[in-house]
């Protein structure tokens, strides 16, 4: 299948596939005329993959998750070293959320001392 199919298959777009493929998540073989094509397994793997950075994971995090990838992600059982990295991941946006949440309200003390 080419790009624009599988893109459009997924919900995802040719570009994104591209960046996958670069990052070793996602292979393709070039045809004849030099079109990128995918094996029909790559359905399932794009989605497992969209899905686990819509979840809030990175591509480096998903990277870890490649052995699982032709699998169903959403519904099997998480294993110890996955829970870790997801654990991880939810500790670094709670940081990242905590200092968002103190630049807001040292904005909010600035906008009240002056008006």
């Amino acid at each position: 299948m080419r790009i624009g199919t599988l893109a459009r298959v997924t919900g995802s777009t040719p570009r994104a596939l591209r960046h996958y493929e670069q990052h070793g998540l996602i292979e393709s073989h070039r045809s004849a005329n030099g079109y990128r094509c995918y094996h029909p397994s790559a359905v399932n793997r794009v989605r497992n993959i969209r899905h686990l950075l819509a979840a809030g994971l990175t591509l480096q995090d998903v990277d870890f998750f490649r052995p699982c990838l032709d699998g169903d992600v959403t519904t099997a059982p998480p294993s110890p070293a996955g829970l870790r990295v997801a654990q991880a991941r939810l500790a670094a946006i709670d940081a990242r959320l905590a200092q968002q949440h103190g630049i807001r309200d040292r904005l909010a003390a600035a906008l009240d001392s002056v008006g």
